[in-house]
């Protein structure tokens, strides 16, 4: 069983083409910035059958095409790694893709078996830099970087998420570091810059919390032209989302 905190049909932001996008629920990280703060505790949710999450995503196949299929996000899914395993096992046995949406912090041997069932993988990566990493999220992103070093060995289709977050991600030489490390990894088939917003300030009031960014506005045309030339000098496909 998985504890699942929502699910969305015909998702298209979340992997290629249209899918079934399952947000489960509990994260290790407590990014500063984040949009869905319920699913952070890893307590809450509901729990769901792996089998009622299949027979979800055989109904909503014939939407698929060729490329959609079902993505796992979260909160982060890898807390739920060993879970994961049998509905990814079952969603290839349908034919159906499969996408995990992760901030790459939990890697062990349940994690590797998993990725052997998972055709995309989205990796979130939070900041380049280790003590602006901890600013951001309370946690090194030491595992992050060694989870990407190991879907580089496998040749794990992989695609970099980067939220530009004005004053905190934006730092042009942060930016061109980042870019470095990544420039040689032959699996990494784009970046996809994802503008900062505030959209989900109103959870953290709701649930009686301190939303630290209540300055920051969103970024501007310039601020997205500017981190996008600089990181096309490393990909060679980066998309503005």
């Amino acid at each position: 069983m998985l504890r699942v905190h929502s699910i969305e049909s015909l998702g298209t932001y979340d992997g290629p083409g249209i899918r079934l996008i399952v947000f489960l629920q509990g994260c290790n990280f407590k990014c500063s910035y984040c949009a869905n703060v319920d699913t952070i505790p890893l307590v809450g949710g509901d729990l769901m059958q792996i089998e009622d999450i299949v027979a979800m995503a055989i109904n909503q196949k014939p939407f698929f095409g060729k490329k959609g299929g079902v993505t796992i996000s979260g909160g982060e899914p890898l807390l739920q790694a060993k879970e994961l395993i049998p509905l990814f096992k079952r969603l290839r046995e349908e034919n159906i893709n499969t996408c995990i949406d992760t901030n790459g912090s939990v890697f062990n041997d349940s994690v590797k078996e998993l990725l052997e069932y998972t055709d995309l993988v989205l990796l979130d990566i939070k900041h380049i830099n280790e003590k602006d990493h901890v600013k951001i999220t309370s946690k090194k992103n030491q595992p992050t970087l060694e989870l990407a070093e190991y879907l580089k060995s496998k040749g794990k289709r992989t695609w970099l998420r980067y939220v530009l977050v004005p004053t905190l991600t934006d730092n042009e030489e942060d930016l061109n570091k980042l870019g470095k490390h990544f420039e040689n990894f032959s699996n990494i088939e784009k970046l996809e810059i994802q503008p900062y917003h505030s959209l989900g300030v109103h959870k953290y009031e709701h649930m009686g919390l301190n939303y630290t960014l209540k300055d920051i506005k969103k970024n501007t045309p310039e601020q997205l032209n500017k981190a996008q030339n600089i990181l096309e000098q490393y990909f060679k496909n980066i998309i503005v989302n």
